[in-house]
């Protein structure tokens, strides 16, 4: 226990095991343990840590400094880090709100981090499980408004989510509740993108961390934006996701990535 915040040290964690590969020291042994013997069988998963954080600062740039959104919900925070959500989103706009929402006790340990805006903007953070939509927004609407367009980042989040919990309702959900004009970033591990490493490193990592993560197929990723416009290029790999175009990137990262815009009218 530290700081009044519980967690068990010897079960990896998700955001732990991220922290690791990014190269953070906000882990513990059991988490770099889970970590190494996934690199084991695909060292490329520190590439794609730092490749979902390039993801996420082009989509949150693009969003605030071309398309005008001024409201960010970042849910599966994970550990501070560089380039953070309001970081990217107050630079190109300093009067941007963030929401952060987690529900990793080490996350909330350090969620004062994420709370340090800009003085037009602010920040706030909420505990919550993404599985509580309406707690998430209730918190959510203490800051944000939700009667105006909202971006929802969902990166390395939704492989978390098994398919008995039903997450293309969640998301649906969500963005059911938000207004026209907002819009939905995924970053998503796949089943269908180098396949065979995809699944050793995912047996590995199932085997030892708390949170299972589910593959799922280009064709299944796509279910999540369902009614939504996707943003140009569309679904692709991670590292080939820039707005308006594909670009030449790493080959064979097992993500896939892509943002989408919530039209006018019920989805």
């Amino acid at each position: 226990m530290t700081g009044g915040v519980t967690f068990d040290v010897s079960v990896a964690h998700p955001a732990r095991i991220y922290d690791y590969w990014l190269g953070g020291k906000d882990n513990f042994a059991a988490d770099r343990v889970a970590a190494e013997e996934v690199l084991t069988v695909m060292p490329a998963m520190a590439q794609i840590a730092r490749s979902v954080r390039l993801f996420l600062a082009a989509v949150v740039h693009h969003l605030a400094a071309d398309v005008g959104i001024r409201q960010f919900l970042d849910i599966g925070t994970g550990l501070p880090t560089a380039n953070n959500t309001h970081e990217v989103a107050q630079r190109a706009v300093p009067e941007a709100r963030i929401v952060y929402v987690d529900n990793d006790p080490i996350v909330l340990l350090h969620a004062g981090a994420l709370l340090t805006g800009t003085r037009p903007g602010r920040c706030a953070y909420v505990d919550a499980d993404v599985r509580d939509p309406d707690r998430v927004l209730t918190e959510a609407g203490s800051l944000l408004d939700l009667t105006e367009p909202v971006a929802v980042m969902m990166l390395g989040l939704l492989h978390f989510i098994p398919d008995a919990d039903d997450p293309y309702s969640l998301t649906r959900y969500y963005l059911d509740s938000l207004a026209p004009g907002s819009y939905l970033a995924i970053s998503h591990a796949s089943s269908d993108i180098n396949t065979e490493p995809q699944r050793a490193a995912v047996e590995r990592y199932n085997a030892r961390s708390a949170t299972p993560i589910v593959l799922r197929s280009k064709a299944e990723v796509a279910r999540f934006f369902g009614g939504l416009d996707l943003v140009p290029p569309g679904i692709t790999p991670l590292g080939q996701w820039a707005p308006g175009t594909a670009i030449p990137g790493p080959v064979g990262l097992p993500t896939y990535t892509a943002l989408a815009r919530k039209p006018a009218g019920p989805l």
